[in-house]
This record gives C-alpha cells, sequence and structure tokens, in this order.
C-alpha cells in the first residue's frame, strides 16, 4: 500500500531533507587522502546530535551504523570502517535522518583526491541519470517513466544499472512502497500520484549490473569487480510536479 503524504508531512520530511543534505556538503569538504570512513560515520552521528536529530538506519534490521560507506567495486551497504582512502578512490555515503518525526534519505559519490577521467565519467553519468529519472516524476506519469528514462541514458553511455537495489518510497518508515527500479518500460507500473514520496537512487555500474554479497550480509558489490556510484535524492509529488527534498543547491553551492 502506498501512503500518500499530507503537506504537513512533506515539510516534516524537507526539514529533515535540507540537514542531510548539509551533512553531505560538509563531508565533501572532509575528502582526503588518509581519512577513514569510521571519521565520516563518527562525523554524521555527532551532527546529528548536535541538531536534534537521529540516524534512523542504526538498529534497522539489525544494522549498526549511522551511514553506509561504499568504496569503489561496492554498490550498496558498505560499512564504515578505519581503512584509509587512496587517493582516486570512489566512495557512496548514504544516510537516512530522522528531525522530529520526518525522513529524508540521500546517497552522494565522492572522489578522494584527484580524480581519473574514467572516475569523473562516470560520477557525471551517474548523477545525470539521476536527474533525467527526477524529470519524469510529475503526477500522471507511471514508475515505469522512471526507469525507462534512466536505463536508456546509462546503457547509451555504455553503462549498466544496477537491477537487485532500486528507490522505494519512505515516510514515515525506511522502506515502503511503491518500488521504484531504475530501469523499465515506459507508461508502465504503478501511476505517480500528487503525495507520494519517494527516493531515486540509481547504482551505476562499469561493468556488467549483476551483483554479489559479501559475507557480512549486507555489503553488494559487482560482480565483475568493475568500480560502482550512486546518487540518491527524496522526492515528494505535488499538483505542480517535483519537489527534491534533499536538494543540495537549496543549501548553498552544489558539490
Amino acid at each position: 500500500m502506498v501512503t500518500i503524504k499530507s503537506q504537513r508531512e512533506i515539510n516534516m520530511m524537507k526539514k529533515s531533507g535540507e540537514l542531510l543534505a548539509s551533512i553531505h556538503k560538509e563531508i565533501a569538504k572532509m575528502m582526503r587522502p588518509g581519512l577513514t570512513t569510521w571519521d565520516i560515520e563518527v562525523f554524521v552521528d555527532d551532527y546529528l546530535k548536535k541538531h536534534g536529530a537521529t540516524p534512523e538506519q542504526k538498529g534497522y534490521r539489525g544494522y549498526e551504523y549511522a551511514t553506509c560507506a561504499s568504496i569503489n567495486d561496492e554498490i550498496c551497504h558498505g560499512f564504515p570502517r578505519k581503512q584509509p582512502l587512496k587517493n582516486g578512490d570512489l566512495v557512496t555515503i548514504d544516510m537516512v535522518v530522522n528531525l522530529n518525526g520526518g525522513l529524508a534519505d540521500s546517497a552522494w559519490s565522492y572522489v578522494v583526491g584527484e580524480a581519473d577521467e574514467s572516475v569523473l565519467k562516470l560520477m557525471d553519468v551517474t548523477k545525470t541519470a539521476l536527474y533525467k529519472g527526477i524529470e519524469q516524476v510529475k503526477p500522471g506519469n507511471r514508475i515505469g517513466d522512471i526507469g525507462h528514462a534512466i536505463q536508456t541514458y546509462v546503457e547509451g553511455e555504455g553503462y549498466s544499472v544496477v537491477r537487485d537495489f532500486i528507490g522505494h518510497g519512505i515516510g514515515p518508515s525506511i522502506h515502503e512502497k511503491p518500488e521504484v527500479p531504475h530501469f523499465g518500460l515506459p507508461g508502465k507500473g504503478l501511476r505517480i500520484k500528487e503525495g507520494m514520496v519517494f527516493t531515486i537512487e540509481p547504482m551505476v555500474n562499469v561493468g556488467r549490473y549483476h551483483s554479489k554479497m559479501d559475507a557480512n550480509g549486507w555489503t553488494a558489490r559487482t560482480a565483475d569487480g568493475s568500480l560502482s556510484c550512486q546518487y540518491e535524492h527524496t522526492l515528494a509529488v505535488t499538483k505542480d510536479g517535483v519537489i527534491i527534498l534533499t536538494d543540495q543547491d537549496s543549501t548553498g553551492d552544489d558539490n
């Protein structure tokens, strides 16, 4: 069942999204060789406490951390760790913020130090794919329109879209209906309605789209060892179109 959010609920989630966006902007300033994703984990946990918020994913189905920190061939749900990041590493930080009951979810990718051109292109294609999906979010369109726009663009650029992990509804729970695949056919799937709130979060691989799971039961990585990248926003559907609740532009310069 898809829950339709009231304007009050959307406003609450927008405040949470603004806080989350500000965290990502701070992480961008931190990113450098020698930093660890455990340093980022500690920073995020402290930042949320100082702002009266909590990390919603900590404790979710036994997950122990405020952030997911995925590096290079890790697609998603990487654990924060104390291993120093190296020049050229591709890092995705994902988190869910709860501010006074309003939830927001956003992942952002960063390169450590100097970036190889191939990494920058992957990042650019993945971020562009996210926004091509967002362009399809309007009342009357269908979920399949989102996935089709993303898949067509990504595959046209020579990359693949992960199938095993998809976007989702959010609020008041982390994962709700609707499911939002980043692949599919136009005109298919659930019709998008005013008041829906969900994430779009394409995970794009340099190689094939297949994934494999680490022994920890959480971390997914590319089956062929190729690089993977992800960007994610939480979105609210209004009668006039879409609001990006985790928009970083509204909190200052984009990263």
